[in-house]
């Protein structure tokens, strides 16, 4: 399968099947509306562009009906997106107005481009936000200095007035009157984002304590404005300039924005939830990890009220050892084999397990908690993944580097070992990283009242993993965003294994089941196995998008 001819690494929706893909340059003649010198060409026919020559009869036919089947999507856009699409117009003149005073008042100081563009999407509200949060979690995708501002993106608002909230739970419960269903709900928020509000509430008769997350008002709109000016965008700039389809932005495009319109439909994270509890039942894990139970009789697609589980980061040593009396280590055993499990055999598993999500309870247990971000993997991806995870364990960085070249789509020409040595350099480093020590407390009182904790930096996990596709870069693969998200968690697990159990080998140790059921160290998915194909999906109700 050709790079120039395979957008299926860029476009989701399309399965990559490569053995690897080869990734080859476009050469002219691959551009189906004629190459030259610009000889011939007609500077003012709308259907050539600006690199072809003049196009025959049948490219000229093909044009012509890519022509209008874009003039149909646009009226069918714009029917859809009505007066809201002159209201935000304003909104948004209005955002780049507040940033050009900005710079008034700086003295004419203009901040770098990725500054600039971080600013104004958070002036733009929700979608902007969002596609920020795409970006910094994208580092295949876009260049490094864009992906680390994007990671600043703050996706915090003014609360929406309780009154408000109050409005959306009466609307949602229909027939319910509010006071029969909740005995008391905090006029504060817990959070407010760009998308949704948070509220802690009780249960009337049974005195439960819930979480109650309320959509924006107004979200749905914006997002669906937003989202199709910028697909229509696209699409013009891939008819003005074809060269582009081979990047399938517009198909890009087109995902994240059902993506994102899934994420304001709460319907959806309810599902997710729904289904991890069922698997954790079914597996016999409840005893060990465990995740809110969804209210579906209280929840709507604007509304979802879900248990409230109350416990401690997964980083904070301090705070386990006194909420708890079961071992760190042994908890933190628990959640790898909840999370590799889930990997392995569940529809979807967790892909956002940073520390706040990841809650250790009184009784020992972990919660999963928001999941917003879900992904499932192929068995013939997790085959590549399983030998890249044995390679890693027994230092086989050349087993490694074939592993990696599968899953992402590479040159023909990738010197195998070189690449291998620098992936032994990096997992040196990254042996020798420690995490921060942060002490809490009163000093004053005596050491006694002193408490210590680790933090575990996202921002270095992201430069751990931004170092990473640097290095397949370098050596000509370029791995899926996808995979990038997986590889996430493991350094997260990584950051918690420092804190935790220190001493504690993932990969070697026989109480960490992450390889698939029946497959052993020395089983055909062991370091030593073939690799022929990939397949990851990543799919989203809260903040990330849909792959094949």
């Amino acid at each position: 399968m050709q790079r120039s001819s395979c957008p299926a690494r860029h476009r989701p929706g399309a399965a990559a099947r490569c053995k690897p893909v080869v990734l080859c340059r476009a050469s002219s003649s691959s551009n189906p509306w004629g190459t030259g010198n610009g000889a011939g060409t007609s500077t003012s026919n709308p259907f050539a562009s600006s690199s072809s020559q003049q196009l025959t009869p049948e490219q000229l036919q093909k044009r012509s009906k890519e022509l209008q089947e874009l003039l149909q999507e646009s009226l069918k856009i714009a029917m859809q997106t009505g007066p809201r699409g002159m209201f935000r117009s304003i909104q948004a003149g209005q955002a780049v107005a507040s940033l050009a005073q900005d710079y008034v008042l700086s003295g004419g100081r203009l901040d770098p481009p990725q500054v600039v563009l971080r600013k104004l999407f958070e002036r733009l509200g929700a979608t902007y936000i969002k596609l920020g949060q795409f970006i910094a979690s994208s580092p295949s995708l876009f260049p490094e200095e864009y992906v680390l501002e994007f990671q600043k993106c703050l996706d915090r608002t003014d609360p929406v007035p309780f009154a408000t909230i109050q409005r959306i739970l009466k609307q949602e419960l229909q027939q319910q009157p509010l006071e029969s269903v909740f005995s008391y709900i905090d006029p504060q928020p817990l959070a407010s984002a760009s998308v949704a509000q948070v509220h802690s509430a009780v249960l009337a008769g049974s005195g439960k304590e819930v979480v109650i997350k309320v959509l924006r008002p107004g979200t749905e709109d914006v997002l669906l404005t937003d989202l199709n000016f910028l697909y229509l965008f696209t699409r013009v700039l891939e008819f003005i300039a074809p060269e582009l389809n081979r990047l399938s932005v517009g198909n890009i495009l087109s995902d994240i924005k059902a993506s994102m319109m899934d994420e304001v439909d709460f319907t959806k994270e309810a599902y997710h939830l729904q289904t991890f509890n069922d698997f954790l039942d079914k597996r016999g894990l409840r005893g060990v990890a465990t995740a809110p139970y969804v209210y579906r009789q209280f929840s709507s697609k604007r509304v979802l009220v879900m248990e409230r589980l109350s416990g401690v980061p997964l980083t904070d040593l301090a705070s386990i050892r006194a909420v708890t009396s079961k071992d760190p280590e042994g908890v933190l055993i628990s959640a790898l084999n909840t999370w590799f499990a889930s990997v392995l055999g569940a529809d979807t598993f967790h892909a956002d397990v940073h520390a706040g999500n990841l809650l250790v309870l009184p009784d020992g247990r972990v919660g999963f908690i928001d999941f917003g971000i879900v992904g499932s993997i192929s068995p013939v991806t997790w085959k590549a993944m399983e030998a890249l995870l044995a390679s890693l364990a027994v230092g086989d960085y050349d087993t490694m580097a074939r592993a990696l070249a599968t899953i992402g789509a590479c040159s023909e020409d990738v010197d195998y070992s070189a690449f291998a040595r620098d992936l032994q350099s990096f997992f040196s480093e990254l042996e020798s990283l420690n995490s921060s020590l942060v002490v809490t407390g009163d000093p004053s009182a005596g050491f006694s009242s002193m408490a210590a904790s680790v933090e575990v930096d996202q921002a270095q996990v992201n430069r751990l993993l931004l170092d990473l596709v640097a290095i397949g870069e370098r050596h000509g693969i370029r791995f899926p965003r996808e995979f990038g998200l997986f590889v996430k968690q493991l350094l997260y697990f990584d950051r918690y294994t420092r804190i935790l159990a220190p001493e504690l080998r993932v990969f070697d140790d026989a109480r960490v089941n992450w390889r698939a059921p029946g497959n052993s160290p020395g089983s055909s998915s062991s370091a030593s196995s073939s690799f022929d194909g990939t397949e990851i999906r990543m799919s989203s109700s809260g903040g990330g998008y849909s792959y094949n």
